[in-house]
């Protein structure tokens, strides 16, 4: 279970969850991912529980990355206790995670058992979730895409190198249409929203982003 290693005196205010994700939004270290669609706070066990999930479907081989810790404490007084005497003490751990947020990467296995494993693991969390896949289409360039089924939207992140950077700068790029209404149709999109990047457009589809 995932804990952190110094715990005294680290009860905190509870603190909000509004806005999106800013950092840990791409897939960094594997091949595919597992996207946080809504605002919540996941417990340690529930980490372990959609960990234990991936990794018994993948069997042998591939590698799992968990990219968010449970930082938080969450603190409980006992029951039927009046108020005052100092906050109660710390019962479980929590990780904040707001939309956007990347929560685990996989590499090393194919992306029908990639998409099935975090299916599996998407079902253990309190949230909803979507696959994400990075995908290398010219030589220095990488794109994440993420469709979205009930926005009908496919939503495409482009940035140079495998490893993103503090300095990177990355092309987000992005559809809105009625006729995307697949995953398999998703590729159209992202053939469009290559040609657009690789013509160099800007405006509503193609949009520059320095992180």
């Amino acid at each position: 279970m995932l804990m952190p290693k110094r715990v005294k005196r680290r009860r905190v205010h509870r603190g909000r969850m509004t806005g999106k994700c800013t950092k840990g939004n791409k897939i960094a270290y594997g091949e595919y991912g597992l996207v946080a669609m809504e605002p919540a706070w996941i417990t340690s066990n529930q980490i372990e529980a959609a960990r234990v999930a991936m990794t018994r479907f993948i069997k042998r081989g591939g590698k799992v990355w968990i990219d968010i810790f449970p930082h938080k404490p969450i603190t409980q007084k006992p029951a039927e206790t009046r108020m005052g005497s100092g906050k109660g003490s710390v019962e479980y751990w929590v990780a904040v995670v707001k939309p956007g947020r990347v929560l685990f990467e996989m590499a090393g296995v194919e992306e029908s058992i990639a998409r099935e494993a975090m299916r599996l693991a998407g079902n253990k969390l309190p949230i909803k979730t979507k696959f994400m896949k990075k995908e290398i289409v010219e030589e220095g360039l990488t794109l994440n895409y993420v469709y979205l089924e009930e926005t009908d939207t496919v939503y495409y992140m482009g940035y140079y190198g495998e490893t993103p950077t503090d300095e990177t700068t990355f092309y987000f790029l992005y559809f809105v249409e009625e006729n995307y209404a697949s995953e398999s149709k998703a590729s159209a999109a992202y053939q469009s929203a290559l040609e657009l990047y690789q013509d160099g457009t800007d405006g509503e589809i193609g949009q520059l982003i320095s992180n």
